[in-house]
């Protein structure tokens, strides 16, 4: 800040000599003699004149060229401060009130995880072209690998984002059964640090997280703007997310955008958590594999999360420490929504647990019962929604894996599911 003072006062006192020289210049100059001859003395006052024109044009021609070098000297010591400053995070010391219907108080911070992918690029343009509000949705890019391209990609960004960055940069103790999970272990320490510095650091109420190599739909912020007070109101939900497991573009009615669903299944891919959850997971957060240890019944205690028909999120990064697992067969054939729903101007009331359970399982268990061999022959199409019946863990893998659904089921949960129900379109029902 001193270098900064002291170069802006170089500048002005540079400004002010070379004006003040100019002036005494003027000032000495001596008369000129009286000439005998009115021509000559015309002409005199004519070269004085024009002489005295040129040193002003010079001197405005100067004046300009000093203010430029002024507002130079100024920008580039705005840049030196902050390159030597330490990344600014917007903070919320004292979290704002959020009002019960997700008003404009409410501020969601989104961390985006990231690492070694410079195409986070990619995510982030996305996030800041349908960004409503940068005081309401602060970006906060954690970034682990100490990857120097990435690093850069984020620098770009300049103050449209925070850039915070791991201590911790090497290896992970792992047993040695372990070894070629390293990745996985890495990332479970990342993720508890970032979360770690939203809730505790930076002490916000709520933080949207994302990965970097996942990209938003438009209506992504106005989904988990809606949402939130949800999520407030409904100690059964523990999360809500972006992510349909099974959205394929066959799979999903992108008719109705605007459907949501509860999910016994935590999909994560974009996921807005409370700082309550974090109080009570951080403690016991596991060295590794930190998504299949949240879908344990130990962490989840029978609550549900919010789902999308048309997912909010979709993945691009195929390369990764799963290697690509899913994403050939699923993950790439996601359906991104590509228009707005303004969900805060819907009644989303249905999802509470009482208002979804008594209009939602009657629904599924009225609707008439087909084989999946009817399904695949595309048969008795005039009996509308209809429903197939499976009667355990092998059953239901045989019915997935012929329907097209993803078949793995963790802690006995399918992917979507709820109550063991999963909501899918088939060729058009």
């Amino acid at each position: 800040m001193l270098k900064k003072s002291s170069l802006v006062l170089w500048g002005a006192a540079l400004f002010i000599a070379w004006n003040g020289l100019l002036l005494l210049f003027l000032w000495s100059r001596p008369p000129s003699s009286s000439s005998s001859s009115s021509s000559s003395s015309s002409a005199e006052r004519s070269r004085l004149t024009e002489e005295v024109i040129r040193l002003a044009q010079d001197a405005e021609t100067e004046l300009e060229r000093q203010k430029e070098l002024l507002r130079q000297i100024h920008r580039y010591s705005g840049l030196w401060g902050r390159r030597r400053a330490p990344p600014k995070i917007p903070q919320t010391p004292s979290p704002p009130p959020v009002a019960p219907e997700g008003g404009d108080t409410t501020v969601l911070p989104v961390l985006v995880l990231a690492c070694d992918r410079s195409t986070v690029r990619r995510c982030l343009d996305k996030l800041l072209r349908y960004r409503p509000s940068a005081q309401r949705f602060p970006v906060i890019v954690s970034q682990d690998c100490g990857h120097a391209e990435t690093a850069r990609v984020i620098a770009s960004y300049g103050d449209a984002v925070a850039h915070i960055r791991h201590p911790e940069l090497g290896d992970v103790p792992v047993p040695a059964e372990h070894r070629k999970f390293q990745g996985y272990y890495k990332i479970a320490r990342h993720y508890r640090w970032a979360l770690g510095q939203i809730f505790r650091t930076f002490r916000y109420r709520a933080a949207i997280v994302v990965e970097d190599d996942l990209e938003v739909a438009p209506d992504f912020f106005e989904y988990f703007q809606a949402a939130f007070p949800l999520l407030l109101a409904d100690r059964s939900l523990w999360c809500v997310s972006a992510w349909n497991d099974n959205g394929k573009e066959q799979m999903v009615d992108a008719g109705q955008a605007e459907l949501l669903y509860r999910t016994d299944f935590f999909p994560g891919l974009g996921w807005l958590l409370l700082a309550e959850l974090w109080d009570e997971l951080e403690p016991k957060w596991p060295r590794a594999f930190w998504d299949d240890w949240m879908r344990q019944p130990e962490q989840r205690r029978g609550r549900s999360c919010i789902r999308p028909e048309v997912s909010r999120t979709m993945t691009f990064g195929r390369k990764g420490v799963s290697h690509g697992q899913f994403f050939d067969q699923y993950l790439k054939f996601i359906k991104l929504n590509d228009r707005f729903v303004p969900f805060t101007r819907l009644d989303l009331s249905y999802l509470k647990k009482e208002e979804y359970e008594r209009s939602f399982l009657p629904r599924v268990y009225a609707a008439p019962e087909v084989r999946v061999e009817e399904l695949q022959g595309n048969q008795r199409r005039e009996l509308g929604a209809v429903r197939v019946q499976y009667t355990g863990r092998d059953s239901f893998k045989a019915f997935a894996k012929a329907l097209g659904l993803m078949d793995d089921l963790k802690s006995g949960v399918p992917r979507a599911g709820y109550r063991g129900i999963v909501s899918f379109v088939y060729r058009g029902r």
